[in-house]
Formats: structure tokens, C-alpha cells, sequence
């Protein structure tokens, strides 16, 4: 029995890419630049939302790092780290 060209890859994103079913609605405009783009890319429909989700995703790490940054700044002007060498004795002292 002679496997159909998109076989393969159906295999690897059912056997290793555990994923939960999402259903959207997309407007006319966006399907067609979504079709154009999968087209263009040689890729599935799919594979083109998930990476556009990647991407927005992506760009709002450093935003969301940058704020936590800003709004903790400075809360606690009086901590201290611990030396390296009181870490080793603290470990020592747990592991015994």
C-alpha cells in the first residue's frame, strides 16, 4: 500500500506533537491571506496559524519581562545575597 505525499508528516504531528483541537472563525479577508501565504510558504494551513500565534506570542515576552522589571525595581534595597561559600555550607548541612 503506497503512502499518499502528505503521509509522512501527518504521521509526525499525530505521533509527536501533542496539540489541543482549536476552532476559529476568520473573516473572508483573513482566510484568503492565510491561503496565499500557506501557498506561498508550501505549508498547511495549520502550520501557518500556529506560526502566526508563535510570533504575536513572541513579541510580548520582553514587553512582559520589561514591565515586571520596572514595577519591582527597587523593592528591596536592603536584601543581600548570600556568599558562595555560606550556599556550600548551607547544601552540606541539608544533605546530612
Amino acid at each position: 500500500m503506497a503512502m499518499s505525499p502528505g503521509t509522512p508528516r501527518m504521521l509526525y504531528a499525530v505521533l509527536y506533537m501533542p496539540a489541543i483541537r482549536t476552532q476559529v472563525y476568520l473573516t473572508k479577508e483573513q482566510r484568503q491571506k492565510l491561503d496565499s501565504r500557506r501557498r506561498r510558504e508550501r505549508k498547511t494551513l495549520a502550520a501557518v496559524v500556529r506560526d502566526a500565534i508563535d510570533a504575536y506570542i513572541g513579541k510580548e515576552k520582553p514587553a512582559d519581562l520589561r514591565k515586571t522589571l520596572e514595577e519591582t525595581f527597587g523593592v528591596a534595597p536592603k536584601f543581600s545575597v548570600p556568599s558562595r561559600d555560606e550556599w556550600r555550607q548551607r547544601a552540606r548541612r541539608v544533605r546530612t
